[in-house]
Formats: C-alpha cells, sequence, structure tokens
C-alpha cells in the first residue's frame, strides 16, 4: 500500500497547503458523485431522502429486523467527498453487525463550516436515539469523519440527548498540527501530510479558533460520553491524536477500547489489505455490543 499510494501521488496533494487548496477548488469546478456504487444494492437495502437539504443515506441488511443504529461520518479532511471505499466498509458492518447506518453528504468546506455542520448532524444523531435509544446507537467515523464523531457527541452530551458509544478510525482530533510528535511520524505516513491537512481544517473551521472543541475534539471533555473504540495505525500522522485521546481517556478513567496497528496506514480499516479483516471484525463486535437486550451482545 505504501507503493500504491506514492504511485499515486497520495502525499503530493498534502505536501503544501497550495496543493491541497489547489486540489479543492478542482473538486469545486467537477464535484464527485456521492452515491454509493450500484453493486452494493446487491447486499444491502440503501434508500435516500432529503433532511435539510443534505441528501442522507440509509443502509440496512437485507432480511432482519433492524435495532442499533449507526451514523457514519466520512473521511476526507473535510474538503473531499465520500468515496466507494467507504461505501464498501458500511455495507460490510450493516451486513456483519445487522445494524442500520444512517450516511448524511454533508456540504464540503469551504461550501459550508463546522459551526454549522455539527449541529446539524448532531441533530441526526438525536434522531436516531429517540428511536432507539443511546444504548443501541453508534456514532462512528474516519479520519476527518472521526474527529467530527467526537465534536457530535461532545454536543449531544452538553444538550443532555444521550451518550452512544463511539468507534473512531484513524481519527483526525485536533486540526492545529502543532503536535510535537507529527514531525516524528510526518517522514513514515506515505499519505498525510501537515501543511496540506492544516489548510482543510482551516477551510472547515471558519470563523472558530483551531482549538474550538468543535473542530479540534482533542480539546473537550471526555465526562460524560458513550465508551469509545479506537482504532489507529503508526505509519499515519494522526496516530499523534489517538495517543493523545488515550492518555486523556487513562487520565480520566473513560472507557476506550484501543486497538494500535503496528505500521498500519491511515484508515487502513477501509483499505484492501489483510489487515482490514481483523479491524473490521473489531467495529463489529463494538456495533453489536450496543444492543445491550441482544443476547448475543459482544459475540465477535
Amino acid at each position: 500500500m505504501p507503493l500504491a499510494l506514492k504511485l499515486r501521488g497520495s502525499k503530493k496533494q498534502f505536501s503544501t497547503a497550495e496543493a491541497t487548496l489547489a486540489r479543492v477548488a478542482e473538486l469545486q469546478l467537477r464535484p464527485r458523485s456521492w452515491a454509493p456504487p450500484g453493486r452494493l444494492s446487491r447486499r444491502v437495502d440503501i434508500t435516500v431522502r432529503t433532511v435539510g437539504g443534505w441528501p442522507v443515506y440509509e443502509v440496512a441488511p437485507r432480511g432482519a429486523p433492524v435495532r442499533r443504529r449507526a451514523l457514519y461520518l466520512h473521511g476526507g479532511a473535510y474538503v473531499f467527498e465520500i468515496a466507494a471505499q467507504h461505501w464498501s466498509l458500511i455495507a460490510d458492518l450493516a451486513v456483519s453487525s445487522g445494524a442500520c447506518f444512517t450516511v448524511p453528504i454533508f456540504p464540503l468546506a469551504p461550501a459550508d463550516t463546522a459551526a454549522r455542520i455539527v449541529p446539524a448532524v448532531a441533530e441526526l444523531a438525536a434522531a436516531l436515539i429517540s428511536g432507539v435509544g443511546a444504548d443501541n446507537t453508534t456514532i462512528m467515523g474516519d479520519s476527518a469523519g472521526g474527529g467530527m464523531s467526537l465534536a457530535v457527541a461532545m454536543r449531544l452530551r452538553d444538550e443532555k440527548r444521550g451518550s452512544p458509544r463511539l468507534v473512531l478510525i484513524s481519527p483526525w482530533l485536533d486540526i492545529s498540527g502543532t503536535d510535537p510528535q507529527l514531525a516524528v511520524i510526518a517522514p513514515r505516513d506515505p499519505w498525510l501530510a501537515v501543511p496540506g491537512t492544516h489548510a482543510a481544517g482551516r477551510l472547515y473551521r471558519g470563523e472558530l479558533a483551531e482549538d474550538d472543541p468543535t473542530v479540534s475534539p482533542i480539546n473537550g471533555s471526555l465526562a460524560g460520553l458513550g465508551p469509545i473504540t479506537l482504532l489507529s495505525g503508526t505509519r499515519d500522522i494522526v496516530n499523534a491524536d489517538a495517543s493523545r485521546l488515550v492518555r486523556l481517556a487513562a487520565a480520566s478513567g473513560h472507557p476506550l477500547d484501543y486497538h494500535e496497528a503496528p505500521e498500519m496506514l491511515h484508515v487502513y480499516p477501509l483499505l484492501p489489505i489483510p489487515e482490514a479483516r481483523e479491524a473490521r471484525r473489531v467495529i463489529t463486535d463494538a456495533l453489536r455490543r450496543v444492543d445491550v437486550q441482544d443476547p448475543e451482545a459482544g459475540v465477535a
């Protein structure tokens, strides 16, 4: 995978702020489709509706009653659209866990920013909680979507609207790019670089400060949140964020199940590699444990 990413020039678009902003401008002129690949309809039921002007998809397992709900927030540095790999993961998890996934196609920065996006996503999460309860609801996401997941959970807690379980895949929890560990990890990360991600974060934060928990939830409190399942690889600059979250959880006694994969890349559970299978088993287990009334809860 590192070689494949190098040949694709994946890191190049994050190597400078100018390269990232040029790519963002290009995609604004020629947006990519957000629709799920048609082949997924052979495995799961897919519906779409409009909520507050956003397309919101539901991806459900076929032929079984659904009691578990999950809200999936896709990665892409807040500036890139949901991709086929996200849809494939969502479909796999819907089948393996029996959960129905809600997938909002939220607007990308700079068209909209965190001050409006996070509250709107929190409303979607609150609706799921109202339907099946916080114990049967999971908020999860990868990369930037992992950061948004934690920010949304903090907002729900502050508004006393429930504390669902969280599953965070290689989450980007601090947009400031100031963690000293970034300089240590960056030379070995074949995908991400600080200049480009920092530029993308600046677009997303809008008028908010870089250390505002809405955009950098590592600066918020974990008190009152639901249990967290965290997955991160060590060849990934946002592994620095994962390490900080682990320390915060340990210091506060917050329940956190951490899975660190040596030599794995950013969002490795989404990649077509053998190590992703075990990671998806961990995520499925976390999703199944949500339903405390299910006698099979906790079974991998």
